[in-house]
C-alpha cells in the first residue's frame, strides 16, 4: 500500500507524531476535505497538504528572522543611498566656500608680504604666548550608525588630554556633536561650551563657535586654541586629525586642493566617480602696484577673524562629509552582510523544511506498513 492509498484509506484517522498512534478524525474534518492530521497539523486531500507541515517549532523562528533581516536590509541600503546624496551636497558647500576664502588669502598675503614680520607677530591672533591652558575643541556627529568614526575621534581626545596632563598643562573643552557630549556626561567631565553638529553647517554656526574661541584667546583665557576634527580623506577613508586654530601660523594661510566625489550609475548600479581640483596658483597674490588706504595692520586686524570664521566652517563642512562618508560606508557593509546572512538562512530553512517533509513521510510510510503487518 502506497503513501497516497494509506491516507485515502484511512480518511477517518488522524496520525499523532509517534508511529503507529492513530486517533480518530476531529468532527468536521471529512466534510471540509481534510483526510487526517500529521503532528496536529491537517493535510488536505487534494494536494499541497505537507507545505503546511512547515510551520513548526523548527521552522517557524526561521522564516521569521528571514523576514527581519530582509527588513533591515531595506533600511541599511535606503540609509546608503541617503547618506550618498548627502556627501555630494557636502561637498558642494565647501566649493561654494571656496573663491571667497582663496580671494581672502590674497589678500591676506599681499599683506604679510608687504610687512615686517615683527609688526604682525604683535597682532592679537598671531601672537605667540607663554602656555598655561590650552583649549580643546573636538567635532564629533550627533548620531551613531557611522562606523568607528565618533569613536575615533572619542580615542584621539583622551589621547591629547593624556598628553597635557603628562605635560602639566591645564585644559578646558569645547565640544561639538551629541556624540561627544553624552560622553562627557557620562565621565562628569567639565565642558565649557558645547554645540550641536548640524548636518548642514552654516556660516552663522561658525561665527557663534568662532566667537565664543575668540573670547577666551583674546582674554588670556587659553593661550592656544586646538582643534580636533576628522579630516576627509576619501569616501572609504577618513582621519582623526588635530589643528592648532590660535594663535594663527602666517605660514599656513593657504588651502589645498579639493577631492570631489560623484555618485554616478553604470550597468544599473550605484558607482562614485573620482576627481580631483586643485587650488587655482593664477593670481595667487594680488598685484604689487596696489594701494591700500587703511594701514596694513589695521587690516590685517579686521581681516584675520574673518579668515579664522572661514577655516572653521570648512572644518565643520569637513568633519559633516567625513561623518556622511562613514555612514554610507557602514551602511554598506551592513547591506553586505545581511544579504550574506539571507542566504544562510534560506539554506538552512531549506534544510529545516526538507528534513521535517522527509522525516513525516517516513511516519505515513512506517504508519502503513505497521498496519500491513
Amino acid at each position: 500500500m502506497t503513501a497516497t492509498a494509506f491516507v485515502t484509506s484511512f480518511s477517518g484517522l488522524r496520525a499523532s507524531r509517534r508511529v503507529g498512534a492513530f486517533t480518530p478524525a476531529l468532527p468536521g474534518e471529512r466534510a471540509d476535505g481534510v483526510a487526517w492530521r500529521v503532528g496536529g497539523v491537517p493535510l488536505a486531500a487534494g494536494g499541497g497538504g505537507l507545505g503546511s507541515l512547515v510551520m513548526n517549532a523548527k521552522t517557524a523562528p526561521l522564516r521569521q528572522r528571514l523576514r527581519v533581516v530582509k527588513s533591515t536590509q531595506k533600511i541599511t541600503e535606503a540609509m546608503r543611498l541617503v547618506s550618498a546624496a548627502k556627501v555630494r551636497r557636502a561637498q558642494d558647500a565647501v566649493l561654494r566656500t571656496r573663491p571667497f576664502s582663496e580671494e581672502l588669502q590674497k589678500v591676506l598675503g599681499s599683506l604679510l608680504h608687504r610687512m615686517n614680520t615683527a609688526d604682525y607677530l604683535d597682532l592679537p591672533m598671531l601672537k605667540q604666548r607663554p602656555i598655561r591652558k590650552v583649549l580643546l575643541v573636538a567635532i564629533s556627529g550627533d548620531r551613531g550608525l557611522c562606523g568607528a568614526y565618533n569613536t575615533s575621534m572619542i580615542k584621539r581626545l583622551q589621547s591629547r588630554i593624556h598628553e597635557l596632563t603628562e605635560q602639566g598643562l591645564d585644559y578646558d573643552l569645547v565640544l561639538i556633536g551629541n556624540k561627544l557630549i553624552q560622553w562627557a556626561k557620562r565621565r562628569e567631565l567639565s565642558v565649557r561650551r558645547s554645540f550641536l553638529c548640524k548636518q548642514q553647517p552654516t556660516a552663522r554656526q561658525a561665527q557663534e563657535i568662532a566667537d565664543t574661541l575668540l573670547a577666551d584667546f583674546l582674554g588670556d583665557e587659553v593661550q592656544r586654541v586646538e582643534l580636533l576634527y576628522t579630516r576627509f580623506v576619501s569616501l572609504l577613508s577618513s582621519k582623526a586629525s588635530i589643528r592648532t586654530m590660535l594663535p594663527l601660523a602666517p605660514a599656513g594661510l593657504e588651502s589645498e586642493g579639493d577631492e570631489i566625489f560623484q555618485l554616478t550609475t553604470e550597468k544599473g548600479k550605484f558607482a562614485v566617480k573620482t576627481t580631483f581640483q586643485e587650488r587655482s596658483h593664477e593670481g595667487s597674490e594680488l598685484s604689487p602696484d596696489m594701494i591700500f588706504e587703511q594701514d596694513p595692520v589695521q587690516l590685517l586686524t579686521a581681516i584675520l577673524p574673518l579668515y579664522f570664521n572661514g577655516q572653521l566652517l570648512r572644518t565643520l563642512q569637513e568633519s559633516v562629509a567625513a561623518e556622511l562618508a562613514a555612514r554610507m560606508s557602514a551602511m554598506s557593509s551592513a547591506s553586505d552582510n545581511a544579504k550574506s546572512l539571507t542566504q544562510e538562512l534560506n539554506l538552512s530553512y531549506n534544510r529545516a523544511r526538507q528534513a521535517l517533509i522527509t522525516a513525516e513521510l517516513a511516519e505515513i510510510v512506517g504508519g502503513a506498513a505497521a498496519l500491513e503487518g
